[in-house]
């Protein structure tokens, strides 16, 4: 819970800082100075064409500091949802430790969603997306939007944030990766997290599924390996949906640290694409040497009067699974190379209704 004490109490040294097209250097009394036709200071850069193929700087700061905040919008379609990428780089490295799809980065998987709150993202109507995600830094924080896509996208965005900072000598920093597997292999887990060595405290993950079959598929367990563990793990889940807080099933609940934010169920199925996220905030995971993370495709089919039913009516599945995996690490190392605009937007599922797409 939040304490409320502290909103109203001050802390001299820290000083509150914002960064926009607006103004792009976050100095102070450097904001809102281009001219519109109302004038100089009126509105005159809220927003930027990015061209595809373009790499746009939207931060660069000086720390120590923490990011504390990340507002952005552009146009509501999936091809640019899943195919834009923000990347971050700390203090000073020449390869990023966050390198991410926009709205996998702002808590939704498929490049599409409803609207929806969790601890950590809110997402409006119209896409105006939120990361409450902490970010601190001690030297550099740089923040890169990347337009993979065939076409311009409009962007407005704003990164909120505090220098000055009194961080400790061991500071983790944000961590961020996504992976794709269209399809999986039945037998072979699908990787939530590559294995990553030091010591580390797991955040939690954004996953997407688009089942590739009617029957359930969400038996599949996830598995912590961590330090000494070898073949078996010492975290094991009991099912996918059961990962997520839900049961029986899935179900569309955008909870404050689990949940689904999206569930398009077909009438009498549960085969539809689904978003869901797990925040591993009131329950932390922490490792002291290494870690893996995976996520079993297991399907169910069939009626089960009794647990031996149960058990006998379980297959290997092979779906269409995404997922964008935070993590805190102090050592910073390159990530696993990303996955190429196609593979990120191949066969995304259609959406309903996209509102604000133009």
């Amino acid at each position: 819970m939040i304490d409320l004490d502290k909103l109203y109490q001050p802390n001299p040294g820290l000083a509150s800082r914002s960064i926009s097209f607006e103004n792009p250097t976050g100095a102070p009394g450097a904001g809102g100075k281009v001219e519109s036709p109302l004038g100089i200071g009126r509105k005159g850069d809220p927003a930027r064409m990015v061209e595809s193929g373009e790499t746009v700087l939207l931060a660069e700061i000086s720390g120590p500091g923490t990011i504390r905040h990340i507002w952005m919008t552009t146009l509501a379609r999936p091809v640019i949802l899943r195919g834009a990428l923000i990347r971050i780089y700390w203090e000073g490295e020449s390869f990023p430790t966050v390198e991410l799809p926009l709205g996998d980065f702002f808590g939704f998987a498929h490049g599409s969603t409803p609207s929806f709150q969790s601890a950590l993202h809110a997402v409006g109507p119209r896409y105006g997306m939120n990361s409450f995600v902490p970010m601190p830094f001690q030297r550099q924080a740089r923040i890169e939007l990347v337009n993979e896509t065939p076409r311009p996208m409009t962007l407005f965005y704003q990164v909120d944030y505090t220098i000055g900072d009194e961080h400790g000598a061991i500071l983790p920093k944000l961590h961020g990766w996504f992976n794709r597997q269209n399809p999986t292999v039945a037998g072979q887990d699908f990787v939530l997290l590559h294995e990553r060595v030091g010591t580390g405290r797991f955040l939690g993950s954004v996953i997407g599924i688009q089942p590739l079959g009617s029957a359930w598929w969400g038996e599949g367990e996830v598995k912590f390996y961590m330090d000494d563990d070898g073949e078996f793990a010492t975290i094991v889940g009991t099912g996918s949906e059961d990962y997520v807080g839900l049961s029986w099933g899935i179900q569309q609940a955008p909870f404050l640290y689990l949940g689904a934010n999206r569930v398009d169920n077909e009438e009498g199925t549960e085969s539809g694409p689904v978003s869901m996220y797990r925040w591993h905030v009131q329950d932390p995971i922490f490792w002291q040497e290494k870690i893996r993370v995976t996520m079993q495709q297991i399907g169910h089919q069939g009626s089960s009067p009794t647990l031996d039913d149960y058990k006998r009516n379980l297959f290997e599945r092979e779906d269409d699974w995404s997922s964008a995996t935070f993590w805190y690490a102090e050592q910073l190392a390159p990530l696993p190379t990303c996955l190429t605009f196609e593979e990120r937007v191949a066969n995304l599922p259609k959406v309903k209704e996209i509102v604000g797409s133009e």
